[in-house]
């Protein structure tokens, strides 16, 4: 008879979500083997920080990579809004490649 151990229901973030349904989805085996060793919140909650952490700091290089700064936000809203998304398109699939589905 096998038993999971019972961990708390933590609140995971968007990127602790994805990496819990990519691995029920497609990494089946270390889903089961996290969940049975009790360990899987643990790893979604660091997954979670990770992508959050790494997103920060892309963004931030890129930001200033690309001259994006709160001057340019003073000086012309909409094309610092514009370059910010796309900064923030560009952060988030490194971060999913590298974090969530890696």
């Amino acid at each position: 008879n096998l038993t999971v151990p019972h961990e708390p229901e933590p609140h995971l973030g968007k990127y602790g979500s994805l990496r819990r349904k990519y691995l029920k989805e497609h990494r089946y085996g270390i889903f089961l083997n996290l969940l049975t060793q009790g360990n899987l919140n643990r790893h979604l909650l660091e997954t979670q920080e990770t992508a959050q952490n790494r997103m920060e700091r892309l963004m931030a290089e890129m930001a200033e990579m690309q001259n994006v700064t709160e001057e340019l936000k003073a000086r012309d809203q909409i094309l610092w809004v514009q370059r910010m998304n796309s900064i923030r398109q560009a952060a988030e699939e490194i971060v999913m490649d590298e974090v969530v589905y890696g």
